[in-house]
C-alpha cells in the first residue's frame, strides 16, 4: 500500500519515489511569468564560466556540481519562497531541483534550460553580480547589485546610487567604467575597502552628489559632509541644521525643526563605531557613518563598519538592512544576530564578511520573521 501511494504521488509530481520528480517542469513562457514575481528566487546551477557568458537577470549562481551544493543553497535560499531553477538544457537543474525539493524547497525547473530561453527570444545579461529586486510603496523598482564586500550598486527610478565603491579588492576587480555615472555616491569611512578615490573619480559626473564623512571629504578634496545626528540640506549650497536627513533635488524646507521631504528620497547619517575592548581603534566613535536611505517609503539601513551599538535601538521601520560581520573589525555572528533582532528588518543582507562563517545566521533568525539573504559580499 505504501509503495502504491508513493507511486501515485509521484505521478502527480509530488515525490521522488518511483523515479518521479517532486518539483514542477515549466515552459519558457510560464517560467518568465513566474520569475517576474519579486518573491520568486531565480537560481542558475551551472558553472561560473557559463554564468559569465550569459544568464537570466537577477539569478543567483550556485554550481550544482559542487559537493556542498545543498549546504550553499540552505545558506542562501529562503524556504518560504519558490525557487525557479535553470541550467543549460534542463538536466542539471532537474537534478538540483530534486535535491532542493527533498530539503523542503518548492522548486520549478525550466524545461530546455537557458537554450530554450534564448531560442524564445528572452533576454540574458552578462552582469555577473547577484541582483535583488524590491518594490516601493507606489510600485517603483529598487534593484541591488552585490558588487563586492561593502560595495553596493542601487538602481532606483532612473537614478544610480553607489555605496562604498572600490575598484579592486584582493583578486576581485570591479569595472565601474562600464556602469553609469552615479547620481548619489555614499562613502562611510576612510578605510581602503570602503574609500577608493579611483572608483569615486570614475563614477563622478556633472550631477554626482558625493556624500561622506569629514575625513574622506578632506582626503578626497571635496564632498558633501554628513555628520551623525545632524541634517544637511542640499540644494546648491549646503547648510547644517538639526535633524537627521539629507534632502536632495527640488526645494527643501524646515517644519518644526525637522526636514520636510519634497521629493521621494531621503538620506540619514547614523553612527558606526566599535565598542569592544581592543577594537575601538578600528572605528572610533564619532568618526564614521552608517546611512539610512528612504526611497519612496522603502527604508534601507547600510550600517558601515560597526558593532551592535546602543544607537541601533533608535533605528525603526527598516525594510532592508546591510549589517557587517567581519570579526574583529565589525560584528561577530552573534553580535549580528543581536543587532538584527534590535533593528527587526524585513530583509537582512550580511555583508563585509570576509572569511567569517555565516552559515548559522539564517537558522538563528528563522523564528524572527527576518528574510536572511547571503550574497557574495565577502
Amino acid at each position: 500500500m505504501k509503495e502504491f501511494l508513493a507511486c501515485l504521488f509521484a505521478a502527480l509530481g509530488l515525490t521522488t519515489a518511483c523515479g518521479q520528480q517532486n518539483y514542477e517542469n515549466v515552459e519558457v513562457k510560464e517560467f518568465a511569468e513566474l520569475t517576474a514575481d519579486p518573491n520568486v528566487v531565480i537560481l542558475d546551477v551551472r558553472k561560473a564560466d557559463e554564468f559569465a557568458e550569459g544568464h537570466i537577470a537577477g539569478a543567483i549562481l550556485i554550481d550544482q556540481s559542487q559537493s556542498d551544493f545543498v549546504e550553499q543553497a540552505q545558506a542562501k535560499l529562503p524556504k518560504e519562497k519558490t525557487i525557479a531553477v535553470y541550467c543549460r538544457s534542463g538536466r542539471r537543474s532537474a537534478s538540483a531541483a530534486g535535491k532542493l525539493a527533498a530539503e523542503g524547497y518548492k522548486c520549478v525547473n525550466l524545461k530546455g534550460g537557458i537554450l530554450a530561453w534564448k531560442e524564445a527570444g528572452m533576454p540574458v545579461t552578462t552582469d555577473t553580480y547577484e541582483v535583488d529586486v524590491f518594490k516601493t510603496k507606489s510600485g517603483k523598482t529598487v534593484t541591488f547589485h552585490a558588487l563586492v564586500h561593502a560595495s553596493i550598486r542601487i538602481e532606483y527610478d532612473g537614478k544610480e546610487i553607489q555605496i562604498d565603491p572600490v575598484a579592486k579588492l584582493g583578486d576581485k576587480v570591479i569595472d565601474y567604467s562600464a556602469m553609469p555615472k552615479a547620481d548619489y555616491l555614499l562613502v562611510t569611512h576612510e578605510h581602503g575597502d570602503h574609500f577608493n578615490p579611483e572608483a569615486i573619480k570614475t563614477l563622478t559626473g556633472e550631477k554626482t552628489l558625493f556624500i561622506t564623512n569629514q575625513r574622506c571629504a578632506d582626503m578626497y578634496g571635496s564632498g558633501t559632509v554628513m555628520v551623525n545626528g545632524q541634517c544637511l540640506m542640499v540644494n546648491g549650497e549646503s547648510s547644517m541644521v538639526n535633524g537627521q536627513c539629507l534632502m536632495v533635488n527640488g526645494e527643501s524646507s524646515m517644519v518644526n525643526g525637522q526636514c520636510s521631504m519634497v521629493n521621494d528620497m531621503k538620506v540619514e547619517a547614523v553612527p558606526a563605531y566599535n565598542t569592544s575592548e581592543g577594537r575601538t581603534q578600528f572605528h572610533p566613535k564619532g568618526r564614521d557613518n552608517g546611512y539610512i536611505l528612504t526611497l519612496d517609503g522603502l527604508r534601507i539601513y547600510i550600517a558601515g563598519d560597526t558593532e551592535d551599538i546602543p544607537e541601533m535601538a533608535d533605528i525603526k521601520d527598516i525594510d532592508i538592512a546591510f549589517l557587517p560581520c567581519n570579526q574583529p573589525y565589525t560584528m561577530t555572528p552573534d553580535q549580528l544576530v543581536k543587532a538584527a533582532r534590535t533593528i527587526k528588518p524585513k530583509v537582512l543582507f550580511p555583508y563585509h564578511y570576509g572569511q567569517t562563517d555565516l552559515s548559522g545566521i539564517p537558522g538563528q533568525l528563522q523564528g524572527d520573521g527576518i528574510d536572511v539573504r547571503i550574497r557574495h559580499y565577502e
